[in-house]
């Protein structure tokens, strides 16, 4: 089973009666596969949620990937496809898809048996009732390495194949050698008409283990399904914890080096898991049409194609209960994520030693532990840089509580305070370089210690519950107890502590356990808080964060804390609290464990659908609430396509904050936008189920999606902090988060594609109105054009109500429902006696909306820029959000276009016009988080405008952004609450050109 050296192999899937697919190449990211890339078979979708299959494959040299897949991972078109071939899913039936396959069969490797599969009450089964996994022996197994020679059919392949089978679709998968093309061959169609290659190929700079990411994996879904080759006891409440992952999603735990990819963080009363898994999703994909041997394109004909594929993405896991579930979480570890190939399993926290010799006993695997301090400095550096609004201030007398800092672009140097039994203070200078510079015995294992003494209670959070409810002033003496009052000497107040416990040496009756808990926490807290702040002003730092068990969310100690730090710093040092502290630990060990696989050099994202929230309430001792162990549950994070970085133009990035309104701050405009939000989710329901028309699970999907948005909205009512500072932008971002968890990639595609067809042919004849104007009179008509154009926008109520009732509405009837000059922003006269001076050097525009927007706006001022002889780069969405224009997208309106304009069609091919994504997938932009490469041509080419366009991007956010260039921030307010707030009415207008102060 091999390729000569004179083709190229192509995986080709056939199903009855259908023809080959086509195959995508191995792609740059390296001449060759790994000598024994493993792959495996992945049967999935609604139905086949419970059954995953996974088996190595030995591929031979210079072979291709198959496409559309993680490497290594073989998607039958019957089942992963079927969107694309506007089939429905079989979701509901009970009955798994048939996928049928030649594979090669490793020894030890789990194969399915033959049978028609069936779903029974979580458990996979056969049809003969046989279990749904058999173990191969050696024998069955092929070579390690095979000496590479000519391809061999299946039927000659001996051992090395075997026949997998699911149901009765076959899907039969054979290895074929095709010779690479011949020299002078038509090269195929330019990117602008295909897929970007990143969705299908690894990068040549990714690292070795990313390569092999999945390879011979056992592809399990993380909703923990009972096998029935491997029964699994009841897990208590822990699987409340665990089994809260998406139930679409499949985790696949990597062959080559899987143990640093799931290491356990056990401490000494909460136990935090750590697994990274890869999650296939759907994207929706355009494609211009081949019009290739056609004599013209119909003119009913789309501008492009659109296609639902599957892709990978990486996703961290994290997950934390108490330590009373240690044996359930290692039987979650050991049927779920260690396969045959694990060695070590990467372990820190004095749980790493206190359950060393069960950890090895249970999973028959090394402990390889990992140094705490390193972990926690690694793991806070990491939610630090990648998680916005991580940090915050507590005041518990302030509305919100909450007070969330905006991340600054270089977090060091700074001082953790880590509370766990004892407390260890670190000065933090580089992301490798730091330092212990003290610490205090007295810290978590004290208060737990002499709390159980005092209160004969043994677990933590009834400790920190029954202290919630004391009065500390019933046991501890203050100082107007001593003086009668303030001691104004010393500027004493009178409700100051002057001895923790004082009364009891003195009083005759006995104290609650509620008092005496709340006592020794504010003893403890406050010695804590004044070593800190000591530390602080000794090193010259102002900023210290606080880690560590004993932190937990609970508001009493953090408010003591506080307290304690401006009191004797005087304001001057900062206690900051974060709101994954409870995960620093596990981050750092996956972290330690992955170095060759350099995380860091990714940019990660916090998935607001699968991850919990910061809750203000101390945690309830009750077993219903003793899995969330502290504040939270989960932290799920998703690693982004590409790096996102700073825009190099902001003034100054450590103030930059993207959002115009707080939500969490001002509960007028929270409660109208939370209400905004849940009246739009009937239309977004409606147009989520009317983009997959073919799929009979659309509406089922769409309903789940609702009641889990829903749930989310109901918990910022009640918990606006939940995720960080609440905003218009984190609602779009949950919604749009919420949407892809349900396989609802872009519910407006079809919108778009018609609405991008209709503003083509209108193209040329706006061209010519626009050049028949005089030079004074065109501007004014550009600008008019783009607020025209920026009124198409279906995320907001008011416009998609008439388009759905009128759609005849046109871009001639947009301007007519313009404000009229003045409008409510103003600055249009500015901007004309600018553009009679010398022309900008290069122009940086953040487009908006499909259709209209972007092709009779922006097109039409981009082209004027242009005949100005200014440089423009235009930047797009990287992913879709509401009707926004994708960079894919614009590839092909921007080709089509130029097809129609010269100067667009020069300026494309002499690189004064350059397409860029932004990085983002919102229908906001956040200036602190842009795409690399965007953020690379911008310095290179020296950009001197900035123009940002839509409500999203200019008015919810960035309107207050400073820029060290001139910018342009122009939107149409398309909500009557927010324009009457403004000062204004529905349509009308912002027009905000600034000119930054010399």
């Amino acid at each position: 089973m091999g390729g000569g050296p004179a083709g190229r192999g192509r995986w080709q899937g056939r199903r009855a009666g259908r023809g080959p697919r086509r195959a995508q190449r191995f792609g740059p990211c390296s001449p060759r596969p790994p000598a024994h890339c493993p792959s495996g078979l992945v049967v999935r979708g609604p139905s086949a949620r419970r059954l995953a299959v996974a088996a190595r494959l030995q591929l031979p040299e210079g072979a291709a990937r198959p496409e559309r897949s993680m490497p290594g991972i073989v998607v039958p078109p019957g089942e992963a496809r079927r969107s694309s071939d506007s089939r429905g899913s079989s979701a509901g039936s009970g009955r798994i898809p048939a996928a049928e396959g030649w594979l090669p069969r490793p020894a030890g490797a789990l194969a399915p048996v033959s049978g028609v599969g069936t779903r029974t009450g979580g458990s996979c089964s056969s049809g003969r009732g046989k279990p749904g996994w058999a173990a191969l022996s050696a024998a069955q197994g092929p070579e390690r390495r095979r000496p590479l020679g000519p391809a061999r059919s299946p039927a000659s392949a001996g051992p090395a194949l075997g026949r997998w089978r699911f149901g009765g679709v076959s899907t039969a998968w054979t290895w074929t050698s095709r010779p690479p093309p011949a020299s002078g061959q038509a090269p195929g169609p330019p990117v602008a008409y295909r897929e970007p290659p990143r969705a299908r190929t690894r990068p040549a700079s990714a690292p070795p283990a990313t390569r092999r990411r999945a390879g011979g994996c056992l592809a399990l879904p993380p909703s923990l399904p009972a096998c029935p080759s491997r029964p699994t006891a009841p897990l208590m409440p822990v699987p409340r914890a665990l089994t809260a992952q998406q139930p679409r999603c499949w985790t696949v735990l990597p062959h080559g080096r899987p143990a640093p990819q799931h290491p356990a963080f056990t401490g000494g009363s909460l136990t935090k898991l750590a697994y990274y898994s890869t999650v296939q999703h759907k994207v929706a994909k355009v494609r211009s049409f081949d019009h290739s041997g056609k004599d013209a394109e119909q003119d009913h004909e789309p501008p492009y194609e659109i296609s639902v594929q599957e892709e990978v993405t990486a996703r961290l896991h994290f997950v934390k209960f108490e330590n009373t579930y240690i044996e359930a979480c290692l039987d979650f570890i050991k049927d779920h994520l260690v396969n045959t190939e694990t060695k070590v399993i990467q372990a820190t926290g004095g749980g790493a030693y206190k359950f060393k010799d069960l950890i090895e006993e249970k999973l028959r695997l090394k402990v390889d532990k990992e140094d705490v301090m390193t972990c926690l400095i690694k793991g806070c550096n990491f939610v630090l840089k990648n998680i916005p609004h991580e940090a915050f201030v507590y005041q518990k007398d302030s509305d919100p509580e909450f007070r969330f800092q905006t991340n600054h672009p270089n977090i060091f140097p700074y001082l953790l305070v880590n509370i766990g039994s004892g407390v260890s203070i670190v000065k933090v200078e580089t992301e490798d370089r730091f330092e212990w510079i003290g610490g205090s015995s007295i810290g978590g294992g004290t208060f737990w210690g002499l709390g159980a003494l005092l209160t004969k209670t043994k677990k933590f959070d009834e400790l920190l519950h029954l202290a919630s409810k004391g009065h500390h002033t019933n046991v501890d003496m203050l100082v107007q107890d001593i003086y009668g009052g303030a001691h104004e000497t010393l500027g004493l107040s009178g409700n100051l502590i002057a001895s923790s416990f004082g009364k009891s040496a003195t009083a005759d009756r006995e104290f609650s356990k509620e008092d005496m808990a709340k006592s020794l926490l504010h003893m403890i807290s406050n010695d804590i808080g004044q070593l800190a702040c000591l530390y602080a002003r000794l090193h010259c730092l102002d900023r210290v964060y606080f880690g560590g068990f004993f932190i937990r969310g609970h508001p009493v100690t953090m408010r003591t804390i506080t307290y304690s730090i401006n009191f004797f710093s005087k304001g001057e040092v900062q206690a900051l609290f974060l709101r994954h502290e409870g995960y620093l630990g596990a981050i750092g060990a996956f972290l330690k464990g992955a170095e060759q696989d350099n995380p860091n050099q990714y940019s990660w994202g916090e998935n607001y659908a699968g991850s919990s929230g910061l809750r203000s309430s101390p945690p309830e001792p009750c077993p219903s609430q003793r899995t969330r162990g502290g504040a939270f549950d989960l932290l799920e994070m998703d690693r982004l396509e590409r790096p996102l970085v700073n825009l190099p133009l902001l003034l100054d990035p450590s103030s930059y904050v993207p959002d115009t309104v707080d939500l969490t701050d001002d509960a007028l405009a929270r409660k109208y936008w939370l209400s905004c939000f849940e009246e739009a989710l009937d239309g977004v329901v409606k147009r989520a189920v009317a983009s997959q028309p073919g799929s009979v699970d659309a509406a089922e999907r769409a309903e789940k999606f609702r009641q889990k948005y829903w749930n989310k909205l109901q918990t910022l009512r009640h918990q606006p902090f939940a995720y960080g500072t609440l905003t218009v932008r984190s609602l779009l971002d949950t919604r749009e988060h919420c949407l892809n968890e349900f396989s609802f990639p872009d519910p407006y595609s079809k919108v778009k594609q018609r609405e991008n067809g209709v503003a083509l042919k209108c193209f040329q004849r706006v061209i010519r109105s626009l050049d028949a104007l005089g030079w004074e009179e065109r501007q004014l008509a550009l600008v008019k054009g783009l607020l025209a154009g920026n009124v198409f926008d279906w995320g907001a109520k008011a416009v998609s109500d008439v388009l759905e009732s009128d759609p005849q509405f046109g871009f001639e009837e947009a301007k007519r429902k313009l404000q009229e000059r003045p409008w409510l922003v103003d600055s249009y006269s500015k901007w004309l006696q600018r553009l009679k001076g010398p022309p900008h050097k290069c122009a940086l525009i953040f487009a908006d909306n499909s259709g209209v927007d972007v092709i009779l706006g922006v097109f039409p001022f981009v082209r004027e820029l242009l005949s100005r002889g200014t440089e423009v780069i235009l930047a797009c969405n990287s992913g879709p959000a509401l009707n926004d224009v994708t960079y894919s997208e614009s590839l092909i309106v921007a080709e089509r276009i130029a097809a129609m304009d010269p100067v667009i069609h020069s300026a494309l091919r002499e690189e004064r016009l350059l397409l860029m994504q932004t990085g983002s997938s919102s229908p906001c932009l956040d200036l602190s988080r842009l795409d690399k490469g965007l953020a690379m041509l911008v310095r290179e080419r020296g950009a001197d405008l900035v123009v940002i366009e839509g409500m999203g991007r200019a008015v919810h956010t960035n309107y207050y952004a400073s820029l060290r260039c001139e910018s342009l921030k122009l939107a149409v307010i398309k909500n009557s609450w927010l324009a009457e707030r403004l000062g204004g009415r529905l349509f009308s207008v912002i027009f905000k050109y600034e000119v930054p102060a010399e």
